[in-house]
């Protein structure tokens, strides 16, 4: 869909011959590599205003252009579309006449915008073009996705009171079909996007069914819907993954494409069965929220150089390292990106694939007909790659072979869990690596944590208690002329004092008398300590750069260091 808009609005540029055809050619190769639209890029590098060319493309559709929508629109009209349907397509119904209703759209070029929304509002549909940034603030004010009415839900479904192990295929099938847990779904998909969660977790229990969204790293459980919904939520959401709905004894997992609001979004499916039904987690993957730029995750210009003078070289093995969810992926798919040139063949192996990018063949494990990682590694070899990137080194086998693919000339990059950067060099040894080798391969460690951004709108000053530096190690006298701040709490931030995420990282370059260290077998306190003689800074300094700019609060780095 990103790229049919593109390519209408290319159209459309040289239809009015609004730009000359080399800037044309300029921007849609910027639009590949940025992941931004062509609209987008024309406004903000000043080709055209965005009144100008909103009023272009309603010209190009044979379409009403609005300059202004009226901020009161009768609650008649508004009640035509359902929140989900006006969310999912990104419009409002504006004015409704004997025979049509007037739509203002974010996205005029869906082509099934008029036939999908005339079927809904059970009249015809006339399309008009709006300003979509005025769209989203009407749909926040009048399709706001608050608490669910279940009991509404519930009055309108015929649910099945038998036991879990009893409910029939047929039962489980049209449970999953009524409208609405179809619509009930859509809105707890929406308000996770929305509210840019990274999962989601529908979790039941006994005598209650939870729903719980993970943002910014911490979950927010929503309001619990009856423990009666939850065969029929879930049985929907193995219905949208292709999952078998009949079998709930083992662990399935799925991976679903959908269109929300005109963007379009992944979710990797899981589900699992516990004491008292299926647990299932979606792993929200909008790529549209994500810019995989070395130059935008947040890292200190000093490892951004690092970084790139590694991935620059012709072979050797880029690690990053850290847990589950600190970013590890972002931050390789990154420099894929940077590393995605003509002249290049980059290979993946990932489990799974989670961000599709043009130009890179990639490769997702399948453990069930036995395509390990070490099992594409060695078909990569065979694929005349100059680059690879491995998803995780788990096995011997695998770093092997890494290792092996790197020492005949091709950039290895991978991940490795471990608590800091001089720590991989041990992990490898501990899988059975002989140390020369490591030594002889291994170009840079980069370690990272995501932690909690704190709220720009209830940001305060605040001086945290001597127990908490203590804890970070520090001399009390260096606080006294440095500004600390934490949030207070707002509806922004629905009161927990923090939004969004910034990385801190460490990384640990490879010299000559680290090598040497690496071959003699010392331990990584050792390789750690020689480090930081030559300038390496920890996790936790790059912590208090984080806390001293008022990035991040004192806690935070406490607690992920």
């Amino acid at each position: 869909m990103f790229d049919s808009r593109n390519a209408a609005i290319l159209d459309l540029c040289r239809s009015y011959e609004l730009v000359d055809e080399s800037i044309l050619e300029n921007l849609s190769a910027s639009s590949e590599e940025l992941e931004r639209s062509v609209a987008s890029l024309l406004v903000d590098q000043g080709h055209v205003s965005k009144k100008d060319l909103l009023d272009r493309v309603a010209r190009f559709l044979s379409l009403e252009y609005r300059v202004e929508i009226p901020p009161d629109i009768p609650n008649e009209v508004v009640s035509q579309l359902s929140i989900d349907l006006a969310r999912m397509y990104g419009v409002v119904p504006i004015e409704s006449l004997d025979t049509v209703t007037i739509i203002a759209a974010s996205d005029p070029f869906n082509a099934h915008l008029v036939d999908d929304l005339s079927f809904a509002v059970g009249k015809d549909v006339q399309i008009v073009v709006a300003d979509p940034k005025m769209i989203g603030e009407l749909l926040d004010v009048y399709y706001r996705l608050g608490d669910v009415d279940y009991k509404g839900i519930l009055e309108e479904i015929d649910l099945v009171n038998v036991e879990d192990e009893e409910v029939s295929l047929e039962n489980l099938l049209n449970m999953a079909g009524e409208t609405p847990i179809i619509r009930f779904v859509n809105l707890v998909l929406s308000q996770a996007i929305r509210d840019k969660a990274s999962d989601v977790h529908f979790e039941p229990f006994e005598n209650e069914f939870k729903i719980r969204y993970r943002i910014d790293g911490a979950l927010y459980e929503m309001s619990p819907p009856p423990r009666e919904l939850a065969i029929p939520i879930i049985s929907r959401i193995k219905v949208i993954g292709n999952l078998n709905i009949a079998e709930r004894r083992v662990p399935q997992d799925g991976k679903v494409r959908l269109t929300v609001a005109g963007r379009s979004v992944d979710l990797r499916i899981s589900t699992l069965p516990t004491q008292f039904g299926e647990s299932v987690v979606l792993r929200v993957l909008d790529q549209s929220a994500t810019t995989l730029e070395l130059d935008s995750l947040g890292m200190p210009p000093d490892i951004v150089e690092v970084v790139a003078k590694t991935i620059a070289l012709p072979n050797g093995i880029f690690i990053v390292t850290g847990p589950t969810g600190s970013g590890k992926t972002t931050t390789l798919y990154s420099c894929l990106k940077r590393l995605n040139k003509v002249g290049n063949k980059l290979m993946t192996a990932e489990d799974p694939i989670e961000y599709e990018i043009d130009g890179i063949m990639q490769t997702a494990i399948n453990s069930a007909i036995d395509l390990t990682f070490a099992n594409a590694l060695k078909a990569f070899l065979r694929q005349d790659p100059d680059i690879i990137m491995v998803g995780e080194i788990r096995d011997l086998e695998t770093a092997q072979i890494a290792i092996q693919a790197s020492l005949t000339g091709h950039l290895v990059l991978s991940t490795l869990h471990t608590n800091d950067a001089a720590g991989a060099v041990t992990r490898l040894m501990d899988m059975g690596i002989e140390e020369f080798l490591i030594a002889s391969s291994i170009e840079a460690v980069l370690a990272q944590r995501l932690l909690r951004r704190i709220c720009i709108d209830c940001r305060r000053e605040h001086m945290p208690s001597v127990a908490l530096i203590e804890q970070l190690e520090l001399d009390p006298e260096m606080l006294a002329n440095r500004q600390i701040y934490a949030g207070r709490g707002c509806d922004n931030c629905a009161k927990t004092g923090y939004r969004g995420r910034l990385g801190i990282f460490e990384i640990l370059e490879i010299t000559e008398s680290i090598r040497e260290l690496i071959a003699a077998g010392e331990p990584s306190g050792v390789i750690r300590e020689r480090a930081i003689q030559q300038g390496m800074r920890t996790l936790r300094e790059d912590g208090l750069r984080s806390i001293f700019t008022g990035a991040t609060s004192v806690e935070e780095v406490i607690r992920y260091t």
